[in-house]
């Protein structure tokens, strides 16, 4: 459930915001659009500090209602010499609802278009982080949910600015204390301003044993004083891990171009990057990436396993891509109903109690209505999906390609890369160069694994395997259409019932599938595969079954096989294999979730940025070789 806030009638418009755990409010008597501005924007120096700056990061601890960040992202937007990018990372234990941050912002009519973009994101607040996007990416806001100490070991970045903000140290002394202000210092460079409303002294003692320098400075009423400082011990601070580095854009080769090198050069390119693509075939998305549709669909494990916390953040990716950049034929944010016919999927029993809402807005149990939309006894075993549905993947392959910065070139086969000095160069079998860059990133699915080898033989052979998979798919025709669901549904194989055919105005096709065959880097259709993804139907969904039972048997059905990339642990293979050399592979079944998160977390890790998931599941995709 959402944090419980209650509105006081104090006179001001829409009532004072108060907190029944706390016992205090959420801002000052007078409000909070000054505090925000005269406290903290101002305090930490803004708007011209970060003038002229590629990017700026500003850290806060205590989201509340969200006031901050909207007051310095229309600061951002206000201001001509603002940088390229706007990172705001903040932690927040009890997250409030989105309906309660659009009605304190409603307060300050400047603020309120928006609030009603960052109301359109808060959902699905579970326990971790979430990356939500403003302004096409170059506003991002990680929200780190859970304990301040703990969200903040799980990130690696300096901040430029710090807001200290929440409710007061009598109140809520957790986040005021001496470990708060240590995992904080963990996330500043010498100079980093850092301002707040409260100067008590423990708070002043507790910051300056951490390294920060701090004064009072006169307040807005009611306050008298404020704090503002910055980050500069006396001794030389000892780092866990080393400062990232951030590098600055340049030139970029991408090899393949299906759903992981489109979204790595998308994500690149947004950040000032030249990046070609190259691919050995004759148009983009030709491969594993030419599926017909698929579907996009969160994992749900009991214990709520690194692929499941992966599957979400990637879910979350895809969503703010396809509705900033698809048509409506390329995709619908359906639902998706999970039948659990071999393995039942159960949510983590922590879902039950304090975080139900948030868990609903992803999965929830299945009702009788919608089972009975699918021709499914009341009592079947399923989960429904809320941020689901289904994708065309060369409509969102295309959209990616087509930001500007990215250029594509096909029938460009590359066969071996050589490094010099300063760059890498890439030839194709008649040892031609194709290109040269500063940076490649290996994205050609399994055939990543053999460049690999090629441009490092020192190095071991990655942990990469072909699965090739074939998927039945057939026109709506008379009749069909009812016996169909009207939404996919996945959980033995899969079906996404209406799906539009390219080119083709108003014709629509269903899609079954798909076969799963490991160590098969062949993608030629076989007449069996279509027979087995019939099988796996009349399990899933019977009566559907049985409506198309007579297209199998006449053989009237289509296919279509492609050779998916996969790795072990079955999450992607992402990070350097060599200095200017990465990989990003192994998706699996899961290119549709995994690929805008994978080009978000490399871009970030090259940029110096927060980054969009928890630090360990970002080292959980280190490419792996095979032992």
């Amino acid at each position: 459930m959402a944090e419980v806030i209650e509105w006081l009638d104090d006179g001001t418009a829409g009532g004072s915001p108060f907190s029944p755990r706390f016992g205090d409010r959420y801002r000052s008597e007078l409000g909070g659009l000054d505090q925000a501005r005269e406290v903290f924007l101002k305090g930490c120096g803004l708007p011209e500090a970060w003038a002229g700056q590629p990017q700026w990061t500003v850290l806060e601890t205590g989201f509340g209602l969200g006031l901050n960040f909207l007051v310095t992202w229309a600061a951002w937007k206000a201001d001509p010499n603002r940088p390229q990018g706007l990172h705001f990372v903040s932690t927040e234990a009890f997250p409030a609802g989105a309906a309660d941050v659009l009605r304190s912002a409603r307060t300050h009519p400047e603020l309120i278009p928006f609030a009603e973009q960052l109301h359109a994101q808060l959902w699905g607040l579970l326990p971790g982080f979430h990356r939500l996007v403003f302004e096409g990416g170059r506003v991002l806001l990680t929200l780190c949910i859970g304990d301040t100490k703990a969200v903040l070991r799980e990130q690696l970045f300096e901040a430029n600015s710090v807001y200290l903000d929440g409710f007061s140290p009598q109140r809520n002394p957790d986040i005021w204390d001496l470990h708060t202000f240590k995992a904080v210092a963990r996330c500043c460079r010498r100079g980093t301003r850092i301002a707040t409303w409260t100067i008590a002294r423990s708070v002043r003692d507790a910051l300056a044993e951490c390294g920060f320098v701090v004064k009072k400075v006169p307040g807005i009423p009611p306050k008298r004083d404020n704090l503002q400082g910055e980050y500069n011990p006396a001794w030389e601070p000892k780092k866990a891990q080393p400062s990232p580095q951030r590098r600055a854009p340049s030139t970029c080769v991408v090899i393949g171009a299906g759903l992981a090198g489109a979204a790595v050069a998308a994500s690149l390119a947004r950040r000032g990057w030249q990046v070609t693509v190259l691919d050995a075939a004759n148009a983009p998305a030709a491969g594993a990436s030419g599926l017909p549709g698929g579907l996009l669909a969160p994992h749900v494990s009991p214990d709520d396993n690194p692929l499941s916390r992966l599957s979400r953040h990637g879910i979350r990716a895809t969503l703010q891509q396809a509705d900033a950049l698809l048509r409506a034929s390329d995709w619908g944010r359906t639902g998706v109903l999970e039948h659990g016919v071999e393995h039942p999927r159960k949510r983590p029993e922590a879902w039950q109690a304090d975080w139900a809402g948030a868990a609903d807005d992803w999965s929830s149990p299945a009702d009788a209505a919608r089972l009975a939309l699918c021709g499914l006894p009341p009592d079947a075993t399923a989960l429904w999906h809320t941020q689901a549905g289904w994708v065309r993947p060369a409509g969102l392959v295309e959209a990616w390609l087509a930001t500007p910065g990215v250029q594509w070139r096909g029938n460009a086969a590359v066969c071996r890369l050589s490094r010099t000095s300063s760059e890498w160069q890439v030839f194709d079998a008649q040892g031609q160069e194709l290109a040269r860059a500063g940076l490649v990133v290996l994205a050609a699915g399994y055939g990543s694994r053999a460049l690999a080898a090629a441009a490092d033989e020192s190095a071991g052979e990655l942990a990469l395997q072909a699965i090739r998979g074939q998927v039945s798919w057939g026109r709506h025709e008379p009749g069909t259409a009812a016996a169909l669901p009207v939404f996919p549904v996945n959980g033995h194989g899969s079906l996404a019932p209406a799906v539009p055919l390219p080119g083709e105005a108003g014709s629509l096709a269903w899609i079954m599938g798909s076969s799963f065959e490991r160590d098969n880097p062949r993608a030629a259709t076989r007449p069996e595969d279509d027979q087995h993804n019939f099988s796996r139907l009349q399990t899933l969904l019977p009566q559907t079954a049985h409506a198309l039972a007579a297209k199998f048997k006449s053989g009237q059905v289509q296919s279509w096989a492609g050779v998916r990339c996969a790795t072990p642990s079955r999450l992607p293979a992402l990070g350097p294999l060599a200095p200017g050399l990465w990989i990003c592979a192994g998706m699996g079944s899961r290119g549709l979730t995994f690929a805008a998160l994978c080009g978000e977390l490399l871009a970030a890790r090259l940029h110096a940025e927060p980054l969009p998931l928890e630090q360990r599941l970002a080292d959980a995709l280190a490419p792996q070789d095979v032992h």
